[in-house]
């Protein structure tokens, strides 16, 4: 049954409903979510639900750590290093503080990996560290890193492709990297959806079918930013 691969959702819920629709995801089916559920977009609190409900339902979903998921358990946990505020994050919590945030959500965030091992991937939120000696060793470039195709080591990889998100990248570009997946080895399936203002080939949610290597995008993200 189909494998997909879907990155920075950001509290879009109404999009991302929208592409399961499209690609027709089913129980049988097997889903990863790459991070960065949250932030931006104006539902965090109803992505995350209805991933859980899905799950509950007896779908198979694998969800995977973020940048945002990070900067947000800093913020609940007080001291945090990272200087950012999302208004609408906490708005979807109906909630003023990130400590009041309901700990279920806390404790999802906290469980979440890294990264996943499949048949021929290796999926994570921002890329790999080619540069060190055991990439799967270093988190924090799996939650911040950008532009790793650029160092891919393919024999470290030997035939796996690295998916993964983080960077808002045009649609276009997306379409042409998954056409010579075997020589980059890597793809970023990040198409900006709540960045549609940063101009043509932004704005859409991606799917990447791991078996037949297609790609499903929402036209058009249905959540923009709140303002």
């Amino acid at each position: 049954m189909p494998r997909y691969a879907i990155s920075d959702i950001h509290g879009c819920l109404d999009t991302f409903q929208e592409l399961l629709r499209q690609i027709r995801f089913t129980p049988a089916d097997t889903l990863y979510l790459l991070g960065d559920y949250i932030d931006r977009g104006p539902d965090s609190k109803g992505v995350i639900d209805y991933i859980w409900q899905l799950q509950k339902a007896g779908y198979t979903l694998h969800c995977l750590r973020g940048n945002h998921e990070e900067m947000t358990l800093a913020n609940i946990q007080g001291g945090s290093t990272y200087p950012y505020h999302d208004q609408a994050l906490l708005d979807s919590f109906g909630v003023s503080a990130y400590r009041d945030i309901p700990a279920e959500y806390a404790r999802w965030m906290n469980d979440l990996p890294y990264y996943f091992e499949t048949e021929g991937y290796i999926l994570v939120h921002a890329g790999l560290n080619f540069r060190h000696e055991n990439p799967l060793a270093d988190t924090e470039s799996m939650l911040w890193i950008r532009h790793c195709e650029k160092n891919a080591n393919l024999d470290w990889l030997a035939g796996r492709i690295v998916v993964h998100g983080h960077t808002p990248t045009p649609k276009i570009v997306i379409e042409m990297k998954v056409t010579h997946l075997d020589l980059l080895a890597v793809l970023n399936i990040d198409a900006g959806c709540v960045f549609a203002q940063q101009g043509a080939g932004f704005g859409y949610l991606c799917a990447f079918n791991l078996d037949t290597r297609e790609l499903s995008f929402v036209k058009r993200n249905l959540n923009p930013p709140s303002s």
